[in-house]
């Protein structure tokens, strides 16, 4: 659990152009087989009753399409029929040093919980099925080989839940694991929803091919 401490700092992290590294297509498709899998918040709502166990599902999805296509649901334990987010993920090179996970929801998502289940979840849908959530990508930079960290930019991702005017997503992914801190925030800066400690922790536990 190398940097598990560390990680849940990550919304600190300065990532200056000295931290980053040139990504090519390979980088782009080990990010890709790093994030894929099967994980919980566990060890992490054990250790700390501040935090709830989170069991996060990230399956490849689209094979067939351009690029790296993730679906994704989150949801209590226990309660994985239900989840509370439900999003699909595609990723691509931005710029020499950035890799971008651009984030969609779907249109009538509800009929399509449990997709994870599936050899290939979403087959039947198509681009016009998704609605990207416009400012809310992950700008991810490496680190090192098997370390990737990012978040998104400023106050760009509007949000209204809970009262909030934007939404922020600070993210570290590593093998085995990945942390993920997603706070808003109202009109004047204070935080209105999401952890305030720090960030959640989330081990994989299993492994998707």
């Amino acid at each position: 659990m190398k940097k598990i401490y560390l990680s849940l700092l990550i919304g600190l992290f300065a990532l200056s152009s000295q931290a980053q590294e040139i990504v090519n297509q390979n980088d782009l498709k080990r990010l890709y087989n790093l994030m894929k899998g099967f994980y919980s918040s566990e060890a992490q709502s054990i250790a700390d009753s501040a935090f709830f166990d989170i069991r996060l599902k990230m399956v490849p999805m689209w094979q067939d399409y351009e690029g790296y296509w993730l679906y994704i649901e989150q949801a209590m334990a226990g309660s994985e029929d239900k989840p509370y987010r439900q999003r699909v993920y595609s990723l691509s090179i931005k710029d020499d040093t950035t890799i971008e996970s651009r984030v969609y929801t779907i249109k009538n998502g509800a009929q399509y919980y449990g997709e994870w289940k599936k050899y290939s979840p979403l087959q039947n849908l198509t681009l016009d099925s998704l609605e990207e959530r416009k400012g809310c990508s992950i700008l991810l930079h490496k680190i090192e080989r098997n370390y990737f960290v990012g978040s998104t930019f400023e106050k760009d991702c509007e949000s209204n839940l809970k009262g909030a005017s934007y939404a922020t997503s600070d993210v570290s992914i590593e093998y085995n694991q990945l942390n993920s801190w997603d706070r808003g925030f109202d009109i004047n800066g204070k935080q209105v929803w999401g952890a305030t400690k720090s960030g959640y922790v989330f081990l994989k536990y299993k492994y998707q091919y």
